[in-house]
């Protein structure tokens, strides 16, 4: 549902693929988090989905920019520009903008002083009365239907684009944590590699992308012989090729990155208090982000944790989500704003 252009409230989830805007409501834009740079005039030539159109595809004077990696800002002018923006494409009124009472932002929890100062530089450009940062595994719980007040323990796992969240929420705050920078672009990369090892290949990572959305999966058992062609350029002699891959195929591929988000999930249920382990045995464990869309997750999770295993049904929105029912009350959300 698309909300109107003008809003008293924005909330903005800065992914590291994708960004969403959102008010109390409804969602006001989702499109990629790129942009491209005509560096003859350093002006902005395309961002969001324009910008991601023209990925690997631009000239010597279009530079493409992707400002976050691994789920935090690598670049503050690129995504201060990026931000303004897509902003702009919501709201119209740049020149006379009056401000936004509420700005929000989810922000990972994993960050260091810098890069939380890099989003607050960010977002100090929209003159807003009330500016906060929320933790995204808090936002998402939220957006999950989730009672984080309450005193009981919930496993929320968030496998991003560039970084995987593991916490353990408890009376709004985080007991338990653990992150891991291998995540969704993680697995873009080592299919990149396995088709450059197994068959001298090279693929763009929208292409490795595209793949892992079409039949990625993450669990032999449910794996099918679907498969899907796949283009590329011969390394050896530099011409157009094309490869055929099955489902079962890519799940041996995805397996490794894959263990080692597992690995950051038992770390975090070692590490978890007693009292807080035995609800999580009741209420199991709530798998959102992008990649919790890949085939095979509850069923791998279920088999090795021997926990329940519930998957987002909106991965790609509870963030933006939770974040919206914190503008709805601030007041009462207090305690996770920072």
């Amino acid at each position: 549902m698309w909300g109107p252009a003008s809003t008293k409230n924005l909330a903005i989830d800065l992914g590291n693929n994708n960004t969403l805007l959102t008010n109390q409501s409804s969602i006001l834009l989702s499109q990629p988090s790129f942009m491209v740079i005509n560096e003859e005039n350093n002006k902005v030539e395309a961002v969001g989905d324009k910008a991601y159109e023209m990925m690997e595809k631009t000239h010597s004077y279009l530079k493409p920019v992707k400002p976050l990696k691994g789920g935090v800002i690598s670049d503050g002018e690129s995504a201060k520009r990026m931000l303004k923006e897509l902003v702009d494409k919501v709201d119209k009124r740049s020149f006379f903008r009056r401000g936004y009472n509420y700005l929000l932002s989810g922000i990972p929890y994993d960050t260091t002083a810098v890069e939380k100062r890099a989003l607050r530089d960010a977002l100090d450009q929209f003159s807003a009365r009330n500016t906060y940062l929320v933790y995204e595994p808090l936002a998402a719980a939220l957006g999950m239907e989730l009672d984080i007040q309450e005193p009981e323990g919930k496993l929320v796992v968030d496998i991003g684009g560039g970084i995987t969240e593991v916490v353990v929420i408890s009376l709004s705050g985080i007991a338990a944590f653990q992150s891991l920078r291998t995540a969704g672009d993680a697995l873009d990369e080592e299919i990149q590699d396995y088709f450059r090892r197994e068959y001298n290949m090279s693929i763009g990572l929208k292409t490795a992308e595209n793949l892992k959305k079409k039949i990625g999966c993450v669990f032999s058992p449910v794996a099918t012989t679907e498969t899907v062609m796949v283009k590329g350029k011969d390394l050896m002699e530099g011409i157009p090729v094309s490869r055929l891959i099955s489902q079962q195929e890519l799940t041996k591929v995805l397996e490794r990155p894959f263990k080692q988000i597992e690995q950051c999930i038992h770390l975090s249920l070692e590490v978890c208090p007693p009292e807080l382990a035995s609800d999580i045995y009741q209420s199991g464990i709530f798998v959102t982000g992008g990649n919790a869309q890949l085939k095979g997750v509850k069923e791998r999770f279920s088999k090795l944790f021997k926990l329940p295993v519930n998957i987002d049904p909106q991965p790609l929105l509870s963030v933006s989500k939770g974040i919206g029912k914190i503008l709805c009350s601030p007041q009462k959300y207090r305690s996770v704003l920072v």
